[in-house]
């Protein structure tokens, strides 16, 4: 067992998403990752999917989950759960940073474009 100290979210390439990986393949996990989001007012994740399970907790902010065109809001101690192939994006709606914690089932977490085509992270996950 070990104890890590969490990094706070750091800027990313993607506007308006700030991104820590708190636990996953660098600390030794297989089948589980976890993170951190921050997402500036406005902000939205791309579309895309995971070829795992995903379910996020929202810790702070408004947002908005788009699944395949419906629209569903969320808040504080609201919990998103994405199957996984299950097409999203995440949009900060409020006029505060959006703070989410995700749980994916596998380290690394693979992430696909609409398409198919594998969409590169710009973070270790």
């Amino acid at each position: 067992m070990h104890v890590i100290d969490q990094p706070q979210p750091a800027a990313t390439p993607i506007p308006g998403i700030h991104h820590a990986t708190w636990a996953g393949r660098d600390q030794g996990l297989h089948g589980l990752s976890l993170w951190h989001q921050a997402m500036a007012p406005g902000a939205a994740t791309p579309p895309h999917a995971h070829d795992c399970d995903e379910v996020v907790l929202c810790i702070e902010g408004h947002g908005e989950l788009d699944v395949g065109g419906t629209c569903h809001a969320f808040g504080p101690a609201q919990t998103l759960v994405l199957p996984a192939g299950v097409p999203h994006r995440i949009v900060n709606t409020g006029a505060q940073p959006l703070r989410l914690t995700a749980v994916f089932s596998a380290s690394p977490v693979p992430v696909r474009l609409p398409d198919g085509s594998a969409l590169e992270l710009p973070w270790r996950s």
